[in-house]
């Protein structure tokens, strides 16, 4: 009896401690930097939200623990200090690492296929899809221009006989398919 009470224990006390080095682990990621006012740890904030780690590629540097992350934070915090505008502080980011490293990245030629690509490809699909419909709909009611020859010929007796025989053919296939050929099916 007690030594299952002094297992409990132990295993309870062993489940403490370890919660309590697992959340000790997470709190050393939290960065802490000192501002000097509201507006700078604002204007912070929303630089690391807006730039995008660089190894990571779809997260911004306020949700990445990768060392390159930790190092342009740090960067980020010393500009701002400085008291470099946000256009600055993008500016050197993109002087450095490129158009990727904003998550919205200027206009210019090299980035037209980024910014127009994906609604000239909409507006084309919205066309096609338009056009189809119409389409279908002219097709359906019998006014898409469509000339059927209505001047044919009637089918010869030789090809009409020709055709009833296959006609019956497949019928009398049908037939056989669906009818019952084993005695064990018919009990």
């Amino acid at each position: 009896m007690i030594a299952n009470q002094i297992k409990t224990f132990t295993i309870q006390l062993a489940g403490l401690i370890m919660a309590c080095l697992l959340s000790a682990a997470s709190y050393a990621a939290i960065d802490v930097y000192d501002f000097d006012s509201v507006q700078q740890e604002a204007q912070y904030r929303g630089l690391i939200e807006e730039l995008r780690c660089p190894k990571c590629q779809n997260q911004n540097l306020a949700g990445s623990d990768a060392p390159i992350a930790q190092d342009l934070k740090q960067k980020t915090y010393d500009l701002v200090k400085d008291g470099r505008s946000d256009g600055e502080i993008r500016a050197y980011m993109q002087e450095r690492y490129g158009d990727f490293i904003s998550y919205k990245p200027p206009v210019r030629p090299s980035t037209w296929i980024l910014w127009f690509f994906p609604p000239l490809l909409l507006i084309v699909l919205l066309i096609g899809w338009f056009w189809q419909s119409k389409r279908r709909q002219l097709v359906a009611s019998g006014e898409s221009g469509v000339k059927v020859d209505n001047n044919t010929a009637a089918l010869s007796v030789a090809e009409q006989a020709e055709l009833d025989r296959l006609l019956s053919r497949a019928d009398n296939d049908k037939k056989n398919d669906h009818e019952i050929t084993s005695l064990e099916d018919k009990k």
